[in-house]
């Protein structure tokens, strides 16, 4: 039963994050409501879903494991990564595909830590390195011009976007309970949020559907707040391995989803590309947690 439950929990939180990509798709493709109102309000319902759950259903058992829980856990550089991702995946998102930029984000993601522990004076075994540059080779194959490449300016944001999250996952180790971190990060990030969609609507209006509004409150509510909730319940009885092999396949349940939901074609150059990106990465991860 503990296995199911887990295998549940990680399952449901691998969709969550997809479901990001597809609703703000959706959102900025079929809703009136453009990049900055999304993110300002993706932030602000992420951030009170996250106040709820560490005030409320946690009340008394704060900081389960690491250092005490807290309200304003969290700090402000983390916070501004947390907005620079957040802003340039809305952004990326008015132009790309859900597949391509899930592809796009959990790649750079990866490479981002990767190329961290190079950086901190990690170093990699033979099959290591040619899962990088297996993984290097189908990134630049998916962005090189073609009728088939995805937007470049779109690609630029969600690469930006994925450096971003990256730093903000670095920044997250031993920050101490990570859904008590989250939440003051998210706390921290909803005011930059709004600021940045004011500063929008006054130089050039702002577009706020119904429909619009509600795919905003549910990625901020569901798949951002409640979903990282129930990661962070998962991580704690799942390998290293097996958190970082998950999460690969997030890419290729957003493709799913925007074929499924939102029409979105399947390229042959997108599925060369997944198949390089995720094997690469995967090498990296596995061997980096298998051996001495």
């Amino acid at each position: 039963m503990f296995h199911a439950r887990t295998l549940t929990l990680t399952a449901l939180a691998m969709t969550a994050f997809a479901g990001n990509s597809l609703l703000c798709r959706l959102a900025l493709k079929s809703a009136a409501i453009d990049a900055a109102s999304f993110t300002a309000i993706r932030l602000v319902s992420g951030a009170l879903v996250l106040w709820l759950v560490t005030h409320q259903f946690r009340r008394g058992q704060p900081g389960k494991p690491g250092k005490p829980g807290k309200p304003g856990e969290g700090n402000w550089l983390s916070a501004l990564a947390l907005f620079v991702y957040a802003a340039a995946f809305s952004f990326a998102y008015t132009s790309l595909p859900a597949g391509a930029g899930a592809l796009l984000l959990f790649g750079t993601v990866q490479a981002t830590m990767i190329g961290y522990g190079l950086w901190s004076g990690e170093r990699l075994r033979p099959p290591q390195l040619a899962g990088l540059a297996l993984a290097l080779g189908g990134l630049s194959g998916l962005l090189l011009p073609g009728v088939s490449a995805p937007p470049l300016a779109g690609s630029a944001l969600m690469i930006s976007a994925g450096v971003a999250w990256g730093i903000y996952s670095l920044r997250g180790k031993g920050a101490g309970d990570p859904t008590w971190v989250t939440a003051g990060n998210f706390l921290r990030a909803a005011p930059v949020g709004i600021a940045l969609s004011l500063c929008v609507f006054l130089v050039k209006g702002a577009s706020l559907e119904p429909a619009g509004f509600w795919y905003a409150v549910a990625s901020g509510a569901i798949t951002s707040g409640i979903g990282y909730a129930i990661w962070y319940t998962a991580l704690p009885a799942l390998k290293a391995t097996t958190a970082a092999t998950a999460q690969l396949s997030v890419p290729v349940i957003a493709a799913l989803g925007g074929i499924a939901f939102l029409g979105e074609p399947v390229t042959p150059r997108l599925l060369l590309a997944s198949g390089a990106i995720l094997g690469g990465i995967a090498l990296v991860v596995l061997q980096k947690r298998a051996g001495p």
